[in-house]
């Protein structure tokens, strides 16, 4: 299993409206090869950070998805204008470890 964790911080106080599109997101990621779920936090010193967990089967599956033209479609919603602190993004694949 692999666990690919985005981070990233809205930098124009658009947080809500982030908040608000994966809530409405069209849910195109459910449908991808290798995707087990997904969840989305905010931290709770800081409501301008998002975490973003994907759970995939490997890291091939996750990469596919990520560019694939559903992976594009499914970000349609991001809300215009958004700003991200490009020094605060980061995208780190975990491969978990199994007995």
């Amino acid at each position: 299993m692999v666990l690919a964790l985005s981070r990233f911080k809205v930098a124009n106080g658009l947080e809500d409206s982030v908040a608000r599109a994966f809530l409405d997101r069209p849910r195109l990621v459910e449908h991808a090869e290798g995707f087990q779920d997904m969840e989305v936090f905010t931290d709770s010193s800081d409501p301008s950070i998002f975490y973003l967990s994907t759970r995939w089967t490997t890291e091939q599956a996750f990469r596919q998805w990520h560019s694939s033209e559903a992976h594009h479609v499914s970000h349609k919603g991001i809300p215009k204008g958004l700003k991200l602190d490009p020094g605060f993004t980061q995208l780190v694949i975990m491969e978990r470890l199994c007995d």
